[in-house]
């Protein structure tokens, strides 16, 4: 079964919601480091119920086998659409993060990420890992395709980047980190990051190296979790660096298509919220106002998402 094939079903995980009031904020970031959240311009937003928690193993595995479900990553390729890769090559799998042996220089992340055969949401990490004993860790190696197919069988939808970006600052406004200004207020760590030598070390200070089982951290005002660090997050907005120059005042929904200049061809989605992967030293898009991309149809083991839905 594929994602037009999905149909909202009423026997669905019920996956805790909270209340998003709505309201207006500012959104973006005027933080030189982020070229493609400017400029920061104010934003209204109405109100919504969001997931509290990132989407879980346990709950995708009800999805797949309620549905038949088949996602991106496990699905067959044909050798016609890789021209010059050996048709033996061309077998279903994933993007998964590989520590180097050693440190090296942050200008090549093909140094760090490896297309591993068999990685999918069942095998995070390829054939030899296994979700089996995670059922509350969030799912991951998902696309947004997956993810969408998911948000429409729960009754549901992915999120405006707008959305979560009003629901991350849990209606604090605009501080250094999502949870405040402190990167641990009170000697406490607040979200799950990278910590140690980036990418070869990862020393675990904040009790986990990779991803955490949801809510292993403290929820913000709202209620929500993890909304900085552990996995990134599907929204359902096409990515463009200039959309912040033309987007509208009130429940933005994205532009129409999608353009990244460093890869003209490509279809991208929005992702929000960073990873376990994200520190000062790489990969600072865990800080508010800041926003990911990724193709489509990609999909990784530091990538999961959340579902919205409307008021009535």
């Amino acid at each position: 079964m594929n994602a037009a094939e999905i149909a909202p079903q009423t026997d669905t995980v019920e996956t805790k919601m909270v209340w998003i009031p709505g309201g207006t904020f500012q959104m973006g970031s005027n933080d030189a480091a982020f070229p493609d959240s400017q400029p920061m311009h104010p934003v209204t937003v109405d109100g919504f119920w969001m997931d509290e928690h990132e989407v879980t193993n346990a709950e995708f595995a009800k999805f797949v086998q309620t549905t038949g479900y088949v996602t991106v990553a496990e699905r067959q390729l044909n050798p016609a659409d890789f021209p010059g890769v050996p048709a033996e090559n061309v077998v279903p799998g994933s993007g998964v993060f590989t520590p180097t042996s050693q440190a090296v220089p942050l200008d090549n992340p093909l140094q760090w990420w490896q297309y591993v055969p068999g990685a999918s949401w069942r095998h995070p990490q390829g054939p030899e890992s296994s979700v089996k004993s995670q059922p509350n860790k969030p799912v991951v190696q998902v696309s947004y395709e997956d993810a969408a197919a998911y948000a429409k069988w729960a009754g549901k939808r992915l999120p405006t980047e707008a959305e979560w970006e009003f629901a991350a600052q849990g209606g604090r406004g605009q501080q250094k980190y999502y949870w405040g200004n402190e990167l641990k207020p009170g000697g406490k760590w607040m979200a799950n990051i990278y910590q140690g030598n980036f990418p070869d070390k990862n020393t675990g200070e904040d009790g986990f190296i990779g991803a955490a089982p949801v809510k292993s951290y403290p929820a913000n005002a709202y209620g929500l979790y993890d909304m900085d660090g552990n996995v990134w997050e599907w929204c359902n907005d096409y990515y463009r660096p200039d959309y912040y120059q033309m987007s509208p005042a009130k429940n933005p929904q994205g532009p129409e298509n999608s353009f990244d200049p460093d890869e003209p061809g490509a279809v991208k989605r929005v992702q929000r919220g960073g990873s376990f992967l994200c520190s000062d030293q790489y990969c600072v898009r865990y800080k508010p106002g800041s926003r990911g991309k990724g193709e489509h149809t990609s999909a990784s083991d530091n990538l999961g998402f959340r579902c919205v839905k409307n008021k009535s």
